[in-house]
């Protein structure tokens, strides 16, 4: 097998909900047998329709021979891991579970109707029907993260694996940077935040009284547009998913109790809890705003122009007034301002990885210039704060080199190593173990000759 193929085979299957929305009635049988471990019809088929809801394209045979050395590598993966008595508690499994299925209702804003309608099934219902294959998937990735574990590169070994790559075949980098930013976040002036606070009391005397409903009142006023549309309900949640202030409000009402009006940094939430599970609850919340007026941008745009000049004209190191003055709840903040890019972990952006506003920002900006205060709002007329940004470094296109791009070659020589380092594993593990693999799947794939050709294997 290439080491591209093994490192899709390690890049292991997790279970798919909506395949088995899709598919609940796949006919099912073992097709693969690999040491204690089945592989069934229905497991292929799902991945299968998840390759063809993403692509639009009914998967080739190629990617279907694909899909199937992906299976029985992990089932591989899974079986030894039970041999080498790996273990995975109990509490990961239902906290990877709890995750997934809270993420899914998120995006249904908490509606347990929508989603027993779209999968036929109770959430505990289909929970049941994807435990034991979230605990075979983190045993997968257990068993290949001890086997990859060791894979270190020196440096020597890093030049020796560019210098290998063909000259013409090397790897061509548009332009990158590298940049810093100051957060601020405009704050409500005092007259806001006192009328939002009486509006809310109105309305908590509403349903305290009687005259209103707390649903009816969430959807008409609350300033939370997801659990608004839905009367206010947040859904299942565990602890750690509100911020704290309104988790430790939330976690002490008792069934039915209307809380106090509650004070985050999103605004006043009134908060009423529906059920309670163990360490799970469902609540449901109305959340009203104060309003950020012109004078509080205009205030917030004085104040960053002031931090500017101090850096600019009294030489204030910028990472010095990022610790002094920034937001320290942007994530750069503890980075000294400097971005992280969430695409490749490091510090470089290409142009495309840029929000735009940045990039326009920055775009005439030489090496250490500082824009002026720049706004930036969420979509949908969301949340508004200003930054300073400075572009710490510029390069130019150029083809990839140990001078400029050393920490992007060392960790594609990792992932060639890691790859390597599996594939020899594979091969020596599918000697020493029972594998019996339906044939009449496999007779168009290349791949299957290292599944036929071990000492122990066998087929219909």
């Amino acid at each position: 097998m290439t080491s591209k193929l093994i490192f899709l085979s390690c890049c292991l299957l997790g279970f798919s909900l909506v395949s088995f929305a899709q598919n609940p009635q796949v006919i099912d049988r073992v097709i693969a047998t690999v040491g204690g471990e089945l592989l069934l019809l229905s497991e292929m088929e799902e991945q299968l329709s998840l390759m063809e809801s993403q692509t639009s394209k009914k998967p080739t045979d190629e990617q279907r021979c694909l899909v199937l050395e992906q299976l029985l590598t992990a089932k591989l993966l899974v079986n030894q891991s039970k041999l080498d008595s790996i273990e995975v508690s109990n509490e990961e499994v239902e906290a990877g579970l709890d995750a997934r299925f809270d993420r899914i209702l998120t995006m249904m804003n908490g509606d347990l109707n929508q989603f027993e309608e779209y999968y036929g099934q109770t959430v505990s219902e289909v929970k049941v029907a994807f435990r034991d294959d979230l605990r075979n998937q983190l045993l997968s990735e257990r068993m290949r993260t001890e086997i990859v574990t060791n894979a270190r590169m020196t440096p020597a070994e890093v030049r020796a694996f560019f210098e290998e790559i063909p000259k013409d075949s090397l790897p061509y980098f548009s332009s990158e940077v590298e940049i810093r930013e100051i957060m601020v976040k405009p704050t409500v002036n005092e007259v806001q935040r006192a009328e939002a606070l009486e509006r809310i009391e109105a309305l908590r005397t509403a349903i305290l009284d009687g005259s209103a409903d707390f649903a009816d009142l969430a959807r008409k006023y609350s300033e939370d547009p997801g659990s608004g549309r839905a009367g206010g309900d947040l859904g299942w949640a565990p602890r750690g998913t509100f911020v704290p202030n309104f988790e430790a409000a939330a976690y002490r009402l008792d069934v039915g109790e209307l809380s106090e009006v509650v004070e985050t940094q999103f605004g006043f939430h009134l908060i009423q809890l529906q059920e309670r599970r163990g360490n799970r609850i469902r609540s449901r919340h109305i959340l009203i705003k104060p309003k950020i007026v012109e004078e509080d941008l205009e205030r917030t745009v004085e104040y960053l122009d002031s931090i500017r000049t101090l850096i600019v004209v009294d030489s204030l190191p910028f990472r010095d007034a990022v610790r002094k003055f920034g937001n320290d709840k942007a994530q750069s903040y503890s980075n000294g301002g400097r971005l992280t890019n969430p695409i490749t972990g490091n510090t470089f952006f290409e142009i495309s990885d840029l929000d735009p506003f940045v990039f326009l920002a920055i775009d005439t900006l030489t090496t250490n210039d500082i824009t002026a205060p720049v706004k930036f709002e969420q979509p949908g007329g969301g949340e508004v704060v200003y930054k300073l940004i400075m572009l710490e470094s510029r390069s130019s296109p150029h083809r990839a080199s140990l001078q400029t791009d050393y920490d992007k070659i060392r960790k594609a020589a990792i992932e060639s190593k890691k790859s390597v380092i599996l594939s020899d594993w594979v091969e020596k593990t599918i000697g020493a173990t029972f594998i019996k693999i339906d044939r009449s799947l496999v007779r168009d794939c290349d791949l299957q000759d290292r599944w036929f050709l071990s000492g122990t294997a066998s087929q219909p």
